[in-house]
């Protein structure tokens, strides 16, 4: 479903978006170079998340005592399981 929708760019942008629908071929309409471009700024904000988290997860005390009970579980494989 497609939803209509108004937004305020700067001419810069507008000519950009033209350029890589029309010259660079990006997409097949402009719609979809507005598509991909904010699926891709997504995609790249869920990441930068992600990593910030691992990064705190691997300063977190608690977190890591959690991560090795996991890995001695692990380890016995005869017994995991249970």
């Amino acid at each position: 479903m497609k939803v209509k929708r108004t937004y305020n760019l700067s001419d810069s942008t507008v000519r950009r978006v033209r350029e890589l629908a029309g010259e660079y071929r990006v997409s097949e309409t402009q719609d979809g170079v507005v598509e991909k471009a904010v699926e891709r700024l997504y995609h790249e904000e869920r990441a930068r998340q992600e990593a910030e988290a691992w990064t705190a997860a691997a300063h977190d005390p608690e977190f890591q005592a959690e991560m090795a009970a996991v890995a001695r579980d692990f380890e016995d494989r005869d017994t995991w399981p249970a």
